[in-house]
């Protein structure tokens, strides 16, 4: 653990910011989610992630269904926490899921979104995971 954040956590915001594999947001942010006692905030994170992944494989339905989802558990949330500035993603978010439902008179390429990073010891964590990739337990296919 980083001065408070989880390995798993840290790892979740490399992968969602860096390396913008959401299959494996799931897969370490589920894990974290598990062992965390099943936390409203983290599973909503969790759950921003998958819906993006997939809208990136063609499941628009799943992709609403997921960000819906992740929006009413992030709602209730302080707007900034976990080291992170929750407010923007849930305002990029819910501008994503917009867009999505209206994917038939507009349609749009998938698109990653940004987790920002306020805490320098959380951003301090990425980086050193920027410089020393983890290896991924997981392989999606």
């Amino acid at each position: 653990m980083v001065q408070g954040y989880d390995r798993l956590f840290i790892e979740f915001v490399y992968y969602f910011n860096v390396e913008r594999d959401y299959f494996e947001c799931h897969e370490v942010m589920e894990e974290l989610w598990l062992e965390e006692g099943r936390h409203p905030l983290l599973q909503g994170l969790l759950q921003v992630a998958v819906g993006l992944y997939h809208h990136a494989n063609g499941n628009v339905s799943g992709a609403v269904k997921l960000l819906t989802a992740a929006l009413q558990k992030l709602d209730p949330q302080p707007e900034e926490t976990l080291g992170i500035h929750l407010d923007k993603l849930r305002r990029d978010s819910a501008e994503y899921l917009d867009k999505l439902r209206r994917i038939g008179e507009a349609p749009f390429a998938p698109y990653d979104l940004d987790i920002e990073v306020l805490d320098p010891v959380l951003c301090d964590a990425v980086e050193r995971l920027i410089a020393n990739p983890p290896v991924k337990e997981h392989e999606n296919g």
